[in-house]
C-alpha cells in the first residue's frame, strides 16, 4: 500500500492523480464564492471583515483536511450559506444575541455533534431515511443547486408576484447562459476537466464583457488579514443561564447543519454511485465527524457553522472519489489566503453553469423513486420540491420526513415507518412549534 492510499484512500490502480487534482480545482471554484460572501454576511453583526476572511479560508481548509485525512472522502467544508444567514440576521440581528454568544452556540453544536458521531447516532439516522426518500434527496439537491447557479447567473431573479421570473437580459444573464451552453457540450464530447475549464473559460470571455471586473489596483498576492479580533470570543453567559430561546438556538442550529450535512452525503453519493446497493455509503461516520470537528473548529476561529457543500458534487462530477480531491481543496483555501484578489474576481456568473449541469447529474435517481405508491410518491415530491422552494436541504429533509411519517400512520402503514423515523418527527414538531410557544 503506497502512502497515499493509506493517508488519502487514493490507489494508483484505481484513481488519476490528475482527476482527482481537476476535481478538487473545480470543487473548490464552484464554491470559493463563501470567500466573499461569508465576510460580507457575517460582518453585519460588526465583526472584522478582514478578519471574518481569513477565518472562513482557515476553517474550510482544516475541516476538508480532517474530512481528506480521516474519512478519505472527496467532500469540502466551508461556512455553510443559510446558516451564516441565521447566524448573522437572526441570532444577532433579530433575536439580539451578541456574536460572541451566536459563535458560543455554534461551539456548543459541534460539541453536541461530535458526541453524537461517536455514539453513531448521526449514523443511524442516516440508516433511518427510507430509500425512496434517499433518492428524493439527490434529486432535490439537483433541483436545489442548480436554482442557485440559475439566481448567481441572473437567469432568474426574485418577482413579489410569481416569487421569481427570468431576469433582464444583460451581459451577466447571457455569460451564464452561454457557460451553461458550453459546459453541456464539453460534458457531451466527455472532455476531461469539463466544469472547471468551463468556469476559467466564462471567466475569461467575462472580462470584455464587463462581467469579470478586476480592480484598477488589483494585485496578485496580499497578506492575510489576523483572525485575532474574532478567534476564541465565546460567552458562554446564556447558556449557563440556561435561558430557553438560546438552548432552542442551539437545537436548530443541530438540526440546520444535521440534515445539510447528511443532505448533502446522501445526495451526492447517490448521484456519483458511491452508494451500496442498501443505500448506505461506506464511512459516512467517519465524514460526518469531519463535519462535526469542522463546525467546533470554525467557532473557535469565529466563523459560523461549518458544513459539508453541496458543490462537492461539482468535482464529484469530474471524477474525485478520493481524499486526494478534499486534500487539493484545502490546499487551494490555503493559497487563497495569500491570493484572494484572484479568486474572488471569479464572476458567480461564471460557476452558473457547474451548478446547473451537476443538477442535472443528480435527478438521475428520480427513476428508482416508487412513484406508484402515493405513501412514498407524495413525502419524495415534497422533499424534492421544497429544497429549492425554501432554499434548505435541512427543510426540505425535514417536511419530507414528516410528511412520509404522517401519510404512513395516516393510511395504516405505521409499521412500515422506524422507531427511529417516530423519534425525529417527534424533534421535527418541536421544532416548529418551539417559536410559537416562546413568541
Amino acid at each position: 500500500m503506497n502512502i497515499f492510499q493509506k493517508l488519502l484512500g487514493f490507489d494508483p490502480k484505481k484513481h488519476s492523480m490528475r482527476t482527482e487534482m481537476v476535481a478538487g480545482l473545480t470543487t473548490f471554484l464552484t464554491m470559493s464564492y463563501i470567500l466573499a460572501v461569508n465576510p460580507l454576511i457575517l460582518g453585519e453583526t460588526g465583526m472584522d471583515k478582514g478578519a471574518l476572511f481569513s477565518a472562513t479560508v482557515i476553517a474550510a481548509a482544516m475541516a476538508t483536511l480532517v474530512m481528506a485525512f480521516y474519512a478519505k472522502m472527496p467532500f469540502a467544508l466551508a461556512s455553510g450559506m443559510g446558516l451564516n444567514a441565521f447566524f448573522a440576521y437572526t441570532l444577532v440581528l433579530v433575536m439580539g444575541f451578541t456574536w460572541q454568544q451566536a459563535l458560543t452556540a455554534v461551539f456548543i453544536e459541534g460539541v453536541v455533534f461530535i458526541l453524537l458521531t461517536v455514539f453513531k447516532v448521526r449514523e443511524a439516522i442516516v440508516r433511518a431515511i427510507p430509500m425512496n426518500l434517499r433518492y428524493a434527496i439527490s434529486v432535490g439537491i439537483g433541483l436545489f443547486i442548480a436554482f442557485i447557479g440559475l439566481k448567481n447567473g441572473g437567469i432568474i431573479v426574485s418577482s413579489d408576484a410569481t416569487v421569481t421570473t427570468l431576469g433582464p437580459w444583460n451581459n451577466t444573464s447571457l455569460l451564464a447562459m452561454i457557460g451553461i451552453l458550453v459546459g453541456a457540450i464539453l460534458l457531451a464530447l466527455k472532455v476531461r476537466g469539463a466544469l472547471f475549464f468551463t468556469i476559467l473559460i466564462m471567466t475569461v470571455i467575462g472580462i470584455p464583457m464587463g462581467v469579470t471586473q478586476i480592480p484598477e489596483n488589483f494585485s496578485l498576492v496580499s497578506l492575510p488579514s489576523s483572525i485575532e479580533p474574532i478567534a476564541l470570543k465565546l460567552d458562554f453567559t446564556k447558556f449557563v443561564a440556561f435561558d430557553i430561546n438560546y438552548l432552542v438556538i442551539v437545537f436548530t442550529l443541530l438540526l440546520m447543519d444535521l440534515f445539510d450535512t447528511l443532505g448533502t452525503l446522501i445526495g451526492a453519493a447517490a448521484g456519483a454511485g458511491m452508494m451500496t446497493k442498501k443505500g448506505e455509503i461506506v464511512g459516512i461516520n467517519r465524514a460526518l465527524m469531519a463535519d462535526a470537528v469542522g463546525t467546533t473548529i470554525g467557532s473557535l476561529c469565529g466563523t459560523s457553522t461549518v458544513t459539508t457543500y453541496v458543490e462537492s458534487t461539482a468535482g464529484i462530477a469530474e471524477g474525485g472519489r478520493t481524499g486526494m480531491t478534499a486534500f487539493s481543496v484545502a490546499i487551494l483555501f490555503l493559497i487563497a489566503l495569500f491570493f484572494s484578489p484572484v479568486f474572488l474576481i471569479i464572476p458567480s456568473a461564471a460557476t452558473t453553469s457547474a451548478l446547473v449541469l451537476v443538477g442535472v447529474m443528480m435527478i438521475k435517481p428520480i427513476v428508482n423513486i416508487e412513484m406508484n405508491d402515493f405513501t412514498e410518491a407524495v413525502p419524495c415530491f415534497i422533499a424534492m420540491l421544497m429544497m429549492p422552494f425554501t432554499a434548505s436541504i435541512a427543510e426540505g429533509i425535514v417536511l419530507g420526513m414528516l410528511s412520509y411519517v404522517f401519510i404512513k400512520v395516516c393510511t395504516g402503514r405505521g409499521r412500515q415507518v422506524s422507531i427511529m423515523m417516530y423519534v425525529l418527527a417527534v424533534f421535527f414538531i418541536f421544532k416548529y412549534i418551539a417559536p410559537l410557544i416562546n413568541a
